[in-house]
């Protein structure tokens, strides 16, 4: 394809399931943090296709409503969510993260991967003082992003943005903290660690032997290669200092 795309929505196209930046792992940690139960009500902001959420209910049986800003990703959701047979516990609509369509305190759990990257400072704090409106007394907000613990990885946010086609904006680690507690969440537990999201390993343990060797076949046709390449050296080069961060906000 000539048309750049998105560096999430490329993958996706190619078949890659998890395109978070700290895959299964990172996930896997949040969900432990957000202690799910059959009573939890969910919220998921920029759910995409609904894998999270899907694997949610069919392991707690919570309810969950999903939120994502783009339409072909929702038609996608509701045919995932046909097909698991969860069409009364998983609802989703188009929504804005930064102006939620819930009443206060609406929400024991929202769960928001790889979605804070994307926004500029002034739009994060919205988002996030959104989740801090809807979420109920003691309710936990759960986060995934990109960011870097090292001071020099600022200068190369300039490669990150055009290999992935996006204006990202990832925060070092102390600033994601700083950020969560400056608008009013009383505890901000971190987990943090190697970014994975096109590393063998990480994407063996994300998408399975065989899931991999079938995304990396798509990404090394003639239509994706040039994307596919430039995304795989610039994460296991110039930005494998690049880190997943995982954060559990509590209100």
């Amino acid at each position: 394809m000539t048309k750049k795309e998105v560096g999430h929505n490329f993958l996706a196209r190619l078949g890659k399931k998890r395109v978070r930046p700290g895959g299964i792992t990172a996930t896997n940690w949040l969900i432990e943090q957000g202690q799910f139960s059959k009573d939890s009500h969910v919220l998921e902001v920029a759910c995409n296709m609904c894998t999270t959420s899907i694997e949610l209910v069919q392991t707690y049986g919570c309810s969950i409503e999903g939120v994502d800003r783009v339409p072909k990703a929702l038609e996608k959701a509701r045919a995932n969510i046909c097909e698991a047979g969860l069409d009364e516990l998983v609802h989703v609509q188009q929504a804005n993260a930064m102006k939620l369509p819930f009443p206060d305190d609406s929400f024991d759990i929202i769960i928001n991967e790889a979605m804070l990257t994307m926004l500029g400072d002034e739009a994060k704090i919205k988002a996030i003082k959104e989740y801090l409106r809807v979420l109920k007394p003691g309710g936990r907000l759960l986060t995934h992003d990109v960011s870097f613990t090292e001071e020099r990885m600022g200068e190369q946010l300039a490669s990150l943005r055009q290999t992935i086609n996006a204006n990202v904006e990832p925060l070092h680690v102390a600033n994601w903290q700083k950020l969560f507690e400056e608008q009013g969440f009383s505890s901000v537990k971190l987990n943090y660690g190697k970014m994975t999201l096109m590393s063998i390993p990480g994407m063996i343990k994300d998408e399975g032997f065989w899931g991999t060797l079938r995304i990396t076949y798509r990404g090394l046709k003639k239509e994706n290669r040039q994307q596919f390449l430039k995304m795989y050296r610039f994460f296991n080069k110039a930005g494998k200092d690049l880190t997943y961060i995982a954060v559990c906000s509590t209100k």
